[in-house]
């Protein structure tokens, strides 16, 4: 079961419209859904907030150390709560995936994403979940940087938050551990 759904970002309102900003912004979706609001935690060096979903507390946590640190400030908060992180599910930017497509996978390698780098290294472990927004690619490599650290089109913008808005469906789902069905619901 889900306890804890961080979202991946970058903090200051110089980032807040970047495609790298994919996860702050389901994790802000979610908050607002639920009627709950962010606070600042310095012992986690983050934002967080919770909630109650099917009778069971959901944390969400928006680390504030910039994207390519935020192993430390999520390692803390799992310490914390005792949590595992098989009980984390991590939102976060995917360019392998064409924009507006969404996916969810448990495990893996961090595919050069240095946000997933620093959290397989903080938490020891690459057994939690994933929720992969689609962004895109630009087309070369030389130009990811500037890609993910600029905004999305209105036409790019538009088909991110339909395709978060069919994530936020399986949430439920994903906190009563019914990972199968969210992953069909999802997928198809």
């Amino acid at each position: 079961m889900i306890k804890l759904i961080v979202g991946l970002g970058n903090p200051g309102k110089n980032y807040q419209e970047h495609r790298h900003n994919a996860g702050f912004w389901f994790v802000e979706s979610l908050a607002t859904l639920n009627s709950s609001k962010f606070t600042s935690q310095s012992k986690f060096v983050g934002e967080t907030c919770s909630f109650s979903l099917s009778s069971k507390k959901i944390f969400l946590l928006k680390p504030q150390t910039y994207m390519n640190k935020s192993g430390g400030s999520i390692k803390s908060f799992l310490n914390y709560y005792d949590i595992s992180p098989e009980e984390t599910l991590v939102v976060h930017d995917e360019l392998d995936l064409p924009t507006g497509t969404v996916k969810i996978k448990l495990g893996g390698g961090h595919g050069g994403h240095n946000g997933l780098r620093d959290i397989i290294k903080a938490a020891g472990s690459q057994n939690f979940y994933r929720l992969r927004i689609g962004i895109g690619h630009p087309g070369s490599k030389d130009e990811v940087i500037d890609y993910v650290l600029n905004a999305p089109s209105k036409t790019e913008l538009s088909a991110i938050q339909e395709s978060m808005s069919k994530a936020v469906n399986i949430i439920e789902l994903l906190v009563s551990g019914n990972f199968e069905s969210a992953m069909k619901a999802l997928h198809t």
